[in-house]
C-alpha cells in the first residue's frame, strides 16, 4: 500500500498507545488501512451560514467513506461579520483569519491527516481555511454551505444589505417607520446559508472555483437544495482520489490560477475583501501575487453581472442563470482566463467549464455586451495612497466617478457613523475614517453602517468615504478603503486636515490630497503616532505588532 502520512501515527509497534486512542473512540483496524481524511468542520449556532454546516460535514463523510477513506471531523472557529458589525467586536473578524489558518495548521501537523476537506461558507473563514491549504500543502478540497435565499418585502426582493441595513438609514431619513423597519429586520434572512448577495463570503466561495480549489456549483448552489449536499458528497468522494495521486494545493494553486480568480472577480464586481484574501492565500501557497495585478486585469475584463448589492439579483438568481461555470466559459471563449490549470476535479478548469452556458442574459450578460467595459474592482494611487486603494468601482454610482469635495475628519468609525445619523455630513463632503487599519484599529473594522447608512439617506450620488479600514462585500457607492499606508503607520491619510479637498478620480486610478509637498513634510514632521486601542496582553495586542499593511493581504511578518 502506498505509504501516508498518517501511518507516523498509526503504523508500528511503538504506536500500538496511539492506536489505543483511536479504538477509544471506536475506530478499527480496517480504518488505519485507508487514507485518514479530516473534515475540518465550521459548524456552530451564531452564524446562519454555518448553522447547518454538519449536515455539509455528514454529507462529506460519507463521500470519503464511500471512496475507500477514514474521516475523521475536527472544528474550526468562526465570527459572523455582520453581527460583529459596528461595534469593538468588528476588531476581530480580519484577525480571526490567521487563528483560523493557525488551529487548522496545528491539528492537522499534530494528527498526520492524509487530506482535508474545509466545511466553511462566511466571510474570513473560507480565506483562513484556503490559507492553511496553501501553507500546509497536504490534499485539500473546499466545500461551501451555500448562499441563502432572498428575502421579501412589499413584494420587493430583499437582503441583508438592501433590508435590514439600508433600512437603518432609510428610517432616520424618514423614509419608513419603526414598523416598516421591525418588518424588515424579520424578512431579510429568511434561511441558513451565507448572506444571498456577492458579498464577501459568496464572493471567496465563487473565486475558489476559478482557483481549482473548489468543485463547480460552490460558490451559487443555494444552502437549502439538495444539490448544495451532493456537492459534498462529491467533494468528501474527490479528496481521496486527490490523496492517492498526490495531487496538492499548490499543484492546483499556481499564479495562473489567482490570475483566473482575480479575472473572475472583476467579471462578477465581487467584494473588495478578495483584495485582502487573495493576496493572503497566494502569500501561503509561495506565489508570486500582488495588488497591482487586480488592476491590470481590471483594466481588460468587463463587468458581466450586477449581483447585490451593485444590483437586485442574488445568488440564486446567479446559479439559475448557470452559475460561476457560465461565467468562467463566456470569460474563457474570449481568452480572458487560462483553461489548462489544474482543479480538485482531476480535470481542467477548461474541462469543467466546457459544456456551461448563460441560461438568463439579463443576469449574466456576454463580453460583447457588459455592464461596464471594466471590472468590478479599481486600484486607486497617488499621494494619499501611495501603496494603494481599493473601490468596487461597479457599485459606484456614474456621477460619482469623479469627485472633489472637503474632508470631514474622523479618527474612528463611531465618530463618523454619529455624524451621519447626526446629518452632520453635506452633499459634496468626503468622509474620511482613519487609524481603523490593520495595526491601527487594530484588525481593519468594516465601515458597512456608516455606507450603509449614507445609501438609505440617499447621499451616496454626492458623499464619497475613504478610510484606511475596510468594507463589507455589501457596501455599494463612493467607498474608498484599505488606503495604504494606514494612518497608524504615519501614512498621508493621518495627515488630512478638516477641510482639506480631496480629489478622486477612479477613472484615471487617483486619490489625491489637495495640498502642497512642503505642507505635507510640515505636517509629516509634527505627526505624532497615537497609542494602540489593542488592550496589553490581548490577541489584538499581539496581532497589531506582527499585521502588515492592507497592501500586501494584511499578513503577518514572516
Amino acid at each position: 500500500m502506498k505509504k501516508l502520512r498518517s501511518h507516523e501515527v498509526t503504523k508500528g509497534l511503538a504506536r500500538a498507545g496511539h492506536r489505543s486512542l483511536l479504538y477509544a473512540m471506536g475506530y478499527i483496524p480496517e480504518d488505519f488501512e485507508k487514507p485518514i481524511i479530516a473534515v475540518v468542520n465550521a459548524q456552530n449556532e451564531i452564524i446562519p451560514g454555518h448553522y447547518h454546516l454538519d449536515e455539509i460535514a455528514k454529507q462529506v463523510k460519507m463521500g470519503i467513506s464511500a471512496a475507500g477513506g477514514t474521516p475523521m471531523e475536527f472544528p474550526a472557529i468562526g465570527i459572523c461579520d455582520g453581527i460583529a458589525m459596528n461595534h469593538s467586536g468588528m476588531k476581530y473578524p480580519l484577525a480571526s483569519r490567521e487563528l483560523i489558518a493557525d488551529s487548522i495548521e496545528a491539528v492537522m501537523m499534530g494528527h498526520k491527516f492524509d487530506g482535508m476537506v474545509l466545511v466553511g461558507n462566511c466571510d474570513k473563514i473560507v480565506p483562513g481555511m484556503l490559507m492553511a491549504a496553501g501553507r500546509l500543502n497536504v490534499p485539500a478540497v473546499y466545500i461551501s454551505g451555500g448562499p441563502m435565499l432572498q428575502g421579501e418585502n412589499n413584494g420587493e426582493k430583499i437582503d441583508l444589505i438592501s433590508g435590514a441595513y439600508e433600512g437603518v438609514g432609510m428610517f432616520n431619513a424618514g423614509k419608513i417607520s419603526a414598523v416598516d423597519l421591525q418588518v424588515i429586520e424579520e424578512s431579510s434572512c429568511p434561511t441558513c446559508g451565507s448572506c444571498a448577495g456577492l458579498f464577501t463570503a459568496n464572493t471567496m466561495n465563487s473565486l475558489a472555483e476559478a482557483l481549482g480549489i473548489a468543485l463547480p456549483g460552490n460558490g451559487t448552489i443555494p444552502a437549502p437544495f439538495g444539490r448544495r449536499k451532493q456537492l459534498a458528497k462529491r467533494a468528501g468522494l474527490r479528496i481521496v482520489d486527490l490523496v492517492m495521486n498526490d495531487i496538492k494545493p499548490r499543484d492546483i494553486m499556481t499564479r495562473e490560477a489567482f490570475l483566473n480568480a482575480a479575472i473572475l472577480d472583476m467579471a462578477i464586481g465581487g467584494s473588495t475583501n478578495t483584495t485582502l484574501h487573495l493576496l493572503a492565500i497566494a502569500n501561503e501557497a509561495r506565489v508570486d501575487f500582488k495588488l497591482e495585478d487586480f488592476d491590470k486585469v481590471s483594466k481588460k475584463v468587463p463587468n458581466l453581472t450586477k449581483i447585490s448589492p451593485s444590483g437586485v439579483h442574488s445568488m440564486h438568481d446567479m446559479d439559475n442563470a448557470g452559475g460561476i461555470s457560465a461565467v468562467l466559459n463566456e470569460l474563457m471563449k474570449h481568452d480572458l482566463i487560462n483553461p489548462d490549470q489544474m482543479t480538485v476535479t482531476g480535470k481542467t478548469i477548461g474541462e469543467n467549464i466546457k459544456d456551461a452556458r448563460i441560461k438568463d442574459p439579463k443576469i449574466i450578460r456576454t463580453v460583447d455586451n457588459p455592464y461596464g467595459k471594466e471590472g468590478g474592482i479599481a486600484i486607486l494611487s497617488g499621494n494619499l495612497a501611495p501603496l494603494g486603494a481599493v473601490v468596487k468601482q461597479s457599485a459606484v454610482a456614474k456621477e460619482m466617478m469623479v469627485h472633489s469635495g472637503p474632508a470631514r475628519v474622523y479618527d474612528s468609525e463611531e465618530d463618523a457613523y454619529a455624524a451621519i445619523l447626526g446629518n452632520k455630513i453635506k452633499e459634496g463632503d468626503v468622509i474620511v475614517i482613519r487609524y481603523e487599519g490593520p495595526k491601527g484599529g487594530p484588525g481593519m473594522r468594516e465601515m458597512l453602517n456608516p455606507t450603509a447608512a449614507i445609501c438609505g439617506m440617499g447621499l451616496d450620488k454626492s458623499v464619497a468615504l475613504i478610510t484606511d479600514g475596510r468594507f463589507s462585500g455589501g457596501t455599494r457607492g463612493p467607498a474608498v478603503g484599505h488606503v495604504s499606508p494606514e494612518a497608524m503607520m504615519g501614512g498621508p491619510i493621518a495627515l488630512i486636515e478638516e477641510g482639506d479637498t480631496i480629489t478622486m478620480n477612479i477613472p484615471n486610478r487617483v486619490l489625491k490630497l489637495e495640498i502642497s509637498d512642503e505642507e505635507f513634510k510640515v505636517r509629516k514632521e509634527k505627526w505624532v503616532q497615537p497609542p494602540s486601542k489593542a488592550e496589553p496582553g490581548t490577541y489584538l495586542s499581539r496581532y497589531s505588532k506582527l499585521v502588515t499593511s492592507a497592501n500586501t493581504g494584511g499578513v503577518f511578518e514572516r
